[in-house]
């Protein structure tokens, strides 16, 4: 009975919220039914479809969002459920208290779990919904871009469009002449007079002059340098020249409210005035770029890399795109305001097309004249801007011949859809090229010079960040609507479902801030060991390395376990990842966790520590650095040598200061035969105990080695405090050798070799003529043999 009342209670209590903060089902059964009635009937306008798109879209956004209610409390639940153990299979007994509460529990969860299983149901439909009415409008528009209107060698558009542009004409001038006759145009004129002159005066002052002000003042900001200054002085040329096409437009804005204040232009002539900024933002814009990009200062530096002697045509370029553009915009608004058919609507917009294809065909061939940058050895060595600078050159002249092109057979939509994207990714990435140097220079002003935009890593990553952010703006401009990209965030936001869990952009960031916090707290405890605990211990500095370093690789695996946690990544759904890892560590990556495994050995069992002087293989050096996959050993000739970790605990390592620095040095030296061998011992063992380096316990010991081809060899061994002062030793103990044996009167021998020559007076024989072709006769001396040609070969090799 408690059981039913507290389930009751909770019901009330849920519903109750659920009315207040949940989504209106009953209003969204009626778009719902609305919005799948106009799909199914599919004779409904574009406009219409997108307003009943908008509602449902907002239902949608709802429901995405209500699938998280009661989320925490349903979590809190699922622990004191799972805390209960699982009931009995086997039909044994179980308390009568634990079946109760679990039974309390598993109601408790299903009430709340119905208002995510409802919005997850609403979402499904809203998201079909919409779904279904993107593809009629992108049916709509393709149908629209492949359809075929009257081709321009048909005469007759000619004349119907130059009669419909005459009768628009005439209606304007109509238009103004009936309201100076109804007297209301007198009227409202003389009472905004005053208003309107200054209007007029202050759009003539900005149009006309104001854009060639801030261009002058621009233009003695700007001058050629790399200093903080110079960059000061850039960025201040850039944020001024923005006004090159913000007074400009002001100015326009102006003559539009000054006209419609005249009360001359009804009904389409007053959204035609109001058209005029918009018109010519296009001329200001491709004027300002033009200046930007083409700089008429001679030295003042340039995204392109072109020769200045282009600058100007460049210039003209741009300067006559953006007229055209904007005549453009004329002729489409003109045609909606008249309602034109497609006759004169074609041959309003075909020259414009054409015009355009041109310019863009003579712009892809002035930027295919762009020299990519090299090395200082004058090898090519292309970035990233030389290589966008190449594609946009190609996509510009192909398009400027494939788009007059279609536009000549017939196909002005396809041809305008293609040209017209075609010029604003040209201007997108020019102004995107621009604000990479702007952000050049605000990072050299912010920084103080400190560091160079060339050798730092933020200007490349902010500059990164500005080309992510133009994908959306690149997606519209190609025929991309908002709704789409609408769509693209809702299923960002959704994110992937992986096992039982779902992996969203907020999951993402909740995991790399977790992460970074993780991390940062592991590399401030490690240097807090290692610059004020570890050094009070008596731990060497191998044994602080490798507790500094272990730390770290604790911390961040504890942080990275952390952060999967708190993101709610369930680490059992990705079982089958982690298992195909196994497969690839044991085909593919032996060597680099044998490596890692060795390094974690070296770091445990330390058998050589940073600064330590080893030698592996042919190489000796001391040790500079252990990682968990390399060690670097810095050798006498100061070069690095990286060597696998897994050759030191698997090959052979001469280890000459491991625990200590003590060792020996072998100073070898040779006497003439004859020498008085006690003598000589004598002598050397005072050199090895006059050395200070040398410890006398035990003492240097003179060793008799033996008795060599060319003298008898002795050998100095003794004992080094420190002995990577070997070669500093031995060089001195030669020294002091050569100086007392000269004292000595001791004799070292060089080498000596006795050379017998088998028949020498074959060596002093006259050659025999080339005719005779036979070998000299000599007389053998009494009692010797007569030579044979072997004997000739041998004196003769000797």
């Amino acid at each position: 009975m408690r059981a039913l009342v507290a389930a009751i209670v909770l019901w009330l209590a849920v519903a109750a919220a659920w009315a207040q903060e949940g989504p209106d089902y009953a209003a969204w059964e009626a778009v719902a039914t609305r919005a799948e009635a106009a799909v199914e009937a599919g004779r409904a306008s574009d406009d219409a479809l997108e307003s009943v798109r908008a509602e449902v879209d907002a239902f949608r956004a709802e429901f995405l969002g209500a699938q998280n209610i009661n989320a925490t409390r349903l979590e809190t639940l699922s622990g004191q459920l799972e805390a209960l153990g699982a009931a009995p299979e086997d039909g044994t007994a179980e308390a009568e208290e634990i079946a109760r509460r679990r039974a309390e529990l598993s109601e408790q969860i299903t009430t709340l779990s119905a208002p995510r299983i409802a919005a997850g149901e609403a979402f499904s439909r809203a998201d079909g919904i919409v779904g279904e009415i993107d593809t009629i409008l992108r049916d709509r528009r393709a149908e629209t871009l492949t359809s075929r209107g009257p081709p321009a060698w048909n005469l007759a558009i000619w004349s119907g469009a130059a009669k419909d542009l005459n009768d628009s004409l005439f209606d304007l001038i109509d238009g103004m002449d009936r309201a100076m006759d109804d007297g209301l145009a007198a009227r409202e004129l003389e009472e905004n007079l005053p208003l309107i002159l200054v209007l007029l005066a202050v759009a003539l002052v900005l149009v006309l002059r104001g854009r060639r002000w801030l261009e002058l003042i621009g233009e003695r900001l700007e001058r050629p340098g790399g200093s903080e200054a110079g960059a000061g002085l850039r960025l201040s040329g850039f944020l001024i020249s923005l006004g090159q096409v913000i007074v400009p437009l002001i100015g326009l804005l102006a003559l539009s409210l000054a006209l419609n204040r005249t009360g001359l232009f009804f009904f389409w002539g007053e959204e035609l005035v109001a058209f005029i900024p918009a018109i010519g933002t296009a001329i200001f814009v491709y004027r300002w770029l033009g200046g930007r990009l083409f700089p008429k200062i001679e030295g003042v530096r340039s995204p392109l890399n072109i020769a200045p002697a282009l600058y100007r045509r460049a210039r003209y370029l741009l300067l006559f795109m953006g007229l055209v553009l904007a005549a453009g915009i004329f002729f489409r608004q003109l045609a909606e305001i008249d309602r034109y058919d497609e006759e004169t609507r074609t041959a309003l917009l075909l020259p414009v097309v054409i015009t355009i294809g041109y310019l863009l065909f003579r712009l892809g061939r002035l930027m295919g004249r762009h020299v990519p940058s090299t090395t200082e050895e004058g090898e090519p060595a292309p970035t990233v801007l030389d290589r966008l600078v190449g594609l946009l050159s190609r996509l510009a002249r192909t398009v400027g011949v494939v788009g007059p092109l279609l536009a000549i057979a017939g196909y002005l939509n396809a041809a305008e859809a293609l040209t017209l994207p075609a010029v604003q990714t040209l201007a997108l990435f020019a102004v995107l090229a621009l604000l990479v140097d702007v952000v050049r220079d605000a990072y050299v002003v912010i920084s103080r010079g400190q560091t160079s935009a060339e050798e730092s890593l933020v200007p490349v990553l902010a500059s990164a960040l500005l080309f992510v952010l133009a994908v959306p703006l690149l997606a519209l401009i190609w025929g991309a609507t908002v709704n789409d990209l609408g769509e693209v965030w809702i299923a960002v936001q959704e994110g992937v479902l992986i096992g039982d869990t779902r992996i969203s952009p907020s999951v993402f960031f909740t995991l790399i801030a977790v992460f970074a916090v993780g991390y940062a707290i592991t590399r401030f405890v490690q240097s807090a060991l290692r610059t004020s605990v570890l050094p009070k211990t008596k731990l060497d500095q191998g044994g602080r390395t490798a507790v500094v370093s272990g730390l770290g690789y604790v911390g961040i695996f504890l942080a990275g376990l952390v952060a999967i946690s708190a993101a709610g990544i369930d680490l059992t759904s990705l079982a089958f990842i982690a298992g195909a890892l196994g497969v690839g560590i044991g085909f593919g990556l032996q060597n680099i966790v044998s490596n890692f495994i060795s390094g974690i050995i070296l770091l445990v069992e330390r058998p050589i520590s940073e600064g330590d002087w080893i030698e592996v293989g042919p190489n000796m050096g001391f040790v500079r650095d252990i990682s968990v996959r390399s060690t670097r050993i810095e050798t006498f000739d100061r070069t690095d040598v990286i060597v696998p970790n897994a050759d030191l605990i698997s090959g052979t390592v001469t280890n000459y200061t491991r625990g200590n620095t003590v060792g020996r040095v072998i100073a070898s030296v040779g006497v003439a035969y004859g020498t008085d061998t006690k003598r000589v011992e004598k002598i050397l063992q005072e050199i090895g105990e006059a050395h200070p380096m040398v410890v006398m316990n035990p003492p240097p010991f003179v060793y008799f080695a033996g008795f060599g081809e060319s003298s008898l060899d002795f050998e100095i061994r003794a004992i080094l405090r420190d002995v990577t002062w070997k070669l500093v030793v031995h060089s001195e103990m030669n020294h002091a050798i050569a100086e007392r044996f000269a004292e000595e009167g001791i004799e070292i021998p060089f080498a000596q070799r006795d050379i017998w020559l088998r028949n020498p007076e074959t060596l002093g024989a006259r050659p025999a003529p080339k005719a005779a072709r036979q070998p000299p006769t000599v007389d053998p001396p009494s009692g010797a043999a007569r030579p044979t040609s072997d004997d000739i070969s041998a004196a003769s090799d000797d």
